[in-house]
């Protein structure tokens, strides 16, 4: 029996926004510029990279925040000035330069170093009045980013959980992010279905889903109305974006 496609449900924001994991992952070096514009010229209208902040305060672009430090050894980020990285970790900075080339570009930023927040929010805000509403910054913690709501009520805050890490269950955790002002709940792509998606909606949540890397699978996130897909294939992506 053919498998049921899934019904074609609206989004929450005006077109999907393709964010490019880690820069055009499957088809260059991952969380470099070569990667990212590589994303731009296959048709992604988003970016996705890690930031942490370095010795001497400069947030930087990598995924596990570490780098070699002689044999069988490393680093981590937070300990290495900038002028010390190896040359392919981006700047934030570099990054944010092309938002600004670009007006309709998304960027999604995971966290991963705490004390990366506020020179992140910083150099955004620096970059141009509109860059808080592209610039999505990503947290699990659901009491640290009601903190950070308080202390930063302008920019883009993201839940960035598993479905299975939720006590109290999706619904109510909608609710919270709801009225504590959270913009939307990010879960990897079989965490969602067309009924979770509505449910976010219905709180007036943005839904975006990550880990979408075959054909069949971005085209499902796609007609369940997730509002943001995340995927290493920018080029599937794209196409499935144009089939849906």
């Amino acid at each position: 029996m053919a498998a049921v496609e899934q019904q074609r449900l609206p989004t929450l924001i005006d077109t999907t926004v393709l964010f490019a994991h880690r820069g055009a992952r499957a088809h260059a070096p991952e969380n470099t510029m070569e990667a990212f514009r590589l994303a731009l010229r296959l048709g992604a209208t988003g970016l996705e990279s890690d930031v942490w902040l370095t010795s001497d305060n400069i947030p930087v672009l990598d995924h596990d925040g570490k780098v070699p430090a002689g044999k069988l050894r490393s680093r981590s980020i937070r300990d290495v000035p900038a002028s010390s990285l190896p040359p392919h970790i981006p700047h934030l900075v570099e990054v944010l330069e092309l938002l600004s080339q670009h007006p309709n570009l998304h960027l999604s930023l995971d966290v991963k170093d705490d004390s990366a927040f506020e020179s992140t929010l910083q150099l955004i805000h620096t970059h141009g009045s509109d860059l808080p509403a592209r610039v999505w910054l990503c947290l699990p913690s659901d009491e640290r980013l009601q903190a950070d709501r308080a202390a930063f009520p302008d920019v883009r805050l993201v839940n960035s959980v598993r479905r299975g890490s939720i006590r109290e269950g999706v619904e109510r955790r909608c609710a919270l992010l709801s009225s504590t002002g959270i913009d939307a709940l990010n879960m990897r792509t079989d965490d969602w279905n067309g009924g979770l998606v509505t449910l976010a909606h219905r709180f007036s949540r943005y839904a975006f889903g990550w880990n979408l890397q075959q054909n069949h699978e971005l085209r499902t996130g796609l007609r369940m109305g997730l509002d943001g897909v995340f995927s290493d294939h920018v080029d599937r992506m794209v196409d499935a974006a144009a089939q849906v």
